[in-house]
């Protein structure tokens, strides 16, 4: 194993096991839950959003691994962003993880390219991208609970 997959693999440990942002974010007006019936990934995002910017994200939830450090890596790279460049690191990360040339590169993804290595196992790819459609939905104002089984 090279030493930059085991960084890789250490770093989704780490924050499966201690995610960052992960507590309930009172005052919320974003707040949605997501599910993945095929691993058992349930969590909820909650997002202040003020005019067009996220101050201010987190989730609570449980699940695999994956699913945890993508949500814990994802509250990380968005939070202080405007919608818009939420939706761009979204359709960046999302392209990426499914092995679709999106044009975002390692370097543009920063940490969230820990995660790219999904792409080679199809089943975990859900795994990764429920907090992204979680909060992508939320930030539309969804009111459904975000099933990977929805077809997104």
């Amino acid at each position: 194993m090279s030493a930059l997959h085991q960084l890789y693999q250490d770093m989704i440990i780490d924050h499966g096991r201690k995610p960052r942002n992960f507590h309930v974010t009172e005052n919320a007006n974003h707040v949605l839950e997501g599910f993945n019936p095929l691993c058992g990934d349930r969590l909820t995002v909650y997002i202040i959003q003020k005019e067009n910017l996220i101050q201010e994200i987190s989730f609570q939830g449980s699940g695999c691994a994956i699913s945890m450090a993508s949500a814990s890596l994802m509250t990380e790279a968005i939070k202080g962003k405007t919608v818009q460049e939420a939706k761009k690191i979204f359709e960046q990360f999302r392209g990426a993880v499914m092995g679709n040339n999106t044009g975002a590169s390692p370097d543009s993804l920063g940490k969230l390219s820990v995660l790219l290595g999904v792409s080679e196992f199809p089943s975990r790819i859900k795994c990764a991208i429920l907090a992204w459609h979680t909060l992508i939905n939320a930030l539309k104002n969804g009111a459904n609970t975000v099933s990977t089984e929805d077809g997104k």
